[in-house]
């Protein structure tokens, strides 16, 4: 479909309404249209195409909100990061496309591992005094995700499921597992702040886990 054609489209959907929106992904520059029983996959350039009929209610991205922070500006960043990765395996499942949604997936686990990597370092550094069963959720988690990675390597189409595993797990972790370590880990930097070694700290930490 050339790009006149899907303009000519969008446009008679916003005149006439009466293509439905399936889903909208901002990521990749796709709509996915319902017309009839039929669908129509749209890949328009630019994005203000695309804007035009994808409205808030559309997008099934993840949000992040101020409940979400844990006042701890490294960790809420790598939490805004992999919210990012969840949002675009959202985008890439849309796409259908094998070598897309690997290539997410990949980028997912990777960047999970090295920040549970690094969120632990910082617990075990603050003497969380539940730092064990931590890492037993992070262990637990990092098993269940490598198991649907193994299932798509097998050919399985697993984007689904595993879009909705995580958009499920991330929120309730930080907002539960996470949260309880956040008085210890305060303290513990506020402690190496006050002796000049927090920088030194996370510049060793950081460059170990994400290189």
């Amino acid at each position: 479909m050339d790009y006149d054609t899907e303009l000519n489209i969008v446009n008679l959907f916003n005149d006439q309404g009466y293509l439905k929106i399936i889903n909208c992904s901002l990521s990749f520059n796709l709509v996915i249209l319902q017309h009839g029983s039929g669908y129509i996959l749209l890949r328009s350039d630019p994005l203000s195409v695309i804007l035009g009929v994808c409205s808030e209610e559309t997008m099934a991205h993840l949000t992040w909100k101020k409940d979400l922070d844990t006042g701890i500006e490294v960790i809420d960043g790598q939490h805004k990061q992999i919210v990012n990765y969840i949002n675009q395996l959202d985008d890439a499942r849309v796409t259908k496309n094998r070598v897309v949604i690997a290539k997410v997936i990949d980028d997912t686990v990777d960047y999970t591992v090295s920040h549970f990597g690094f969120e632990e370092t910082l617990i075990e550094d603050a003497d969380y005094e539940f730092t064990r069963p931590h890492k037993r959720v992070h262990e637990l988690f990092i098993k269940r995700v490598s198991e649907y990675k193994q299932r798509f390597d097998d050919g399985e189409d697993i984007a689904d499921e595993l879009h909705g595993l995580l958009s499920r797990w991330l929120f309730s972790h930080i907002q539960n597992d996470d949260a309880a370590y956040v008085p210890s880990v305060k303290t513990s930097l506020a402690k190496l702040e006050k002796n000049n070694k927090k920088q030194g700290f996370f510049s060793r930490s950081l460059k170990k886990f994400f290189g």
